[in-house]
């Protein structure tokens, strides 16, 4: 495996910060739910817990391996909050957040589009060559 580079580094940072932030929201609204419906915020709160930790994951681990398919699957991070933004849909009201998320995995995914795509690929890795 090739040396990470300080682009993946930062990147994986910025991703796994979104990533944390979706987690800890979905615990949070699992242990203690602050809407009117208590089961329907749990059961938002265990589908994010299970999110922000799947994702979590994807970018501390493949991603860092330079893994195209994990730069591809952390695009769902600036849909999701777009579609949160644009929507006016929760959590929160002040949408400070979501921005902060938005321009967090833009940046992430943005850095490193030469490390995934413009360097030589390796036979049979779907990775690119040192």
């Amino acid at each position: 495996m090739e040396p990470e580079n300080t682009r993946v580094k930062v990147a994986s940072v910025c991703l796994a910060v979104v990533g944390v932030g979706i987690l800890v929201f979905g615990v949070i609204a699992a242990v203690a739910p602050s809407s009117g419906d208590e089961r329907l915020m749990r059961a938002d709160g265990v589908a994010a817990t299970g999110m922000g930790l799947f994702s979590l994951l994807i970018a501390l681990v493949p991603f860092r391996r330079r893994e195209r398919w994990a730069w591809l699957v952390l695009w769902y991070y600036p849909v999701f909050w777009g579609a949160h933004l644009v929507g006016g849909l929760p959590p929160g009201k002040d949408h400070v957040h979501q921005v902060v998320f938005i321009v967090l995995s833009l940046a992430g995914l943005l850095l490193t589009v030469r490390e995934f795509f413009l360097r030589p690929m390796t036979k049979g890795t779907g990775q690119g060559a040192s």
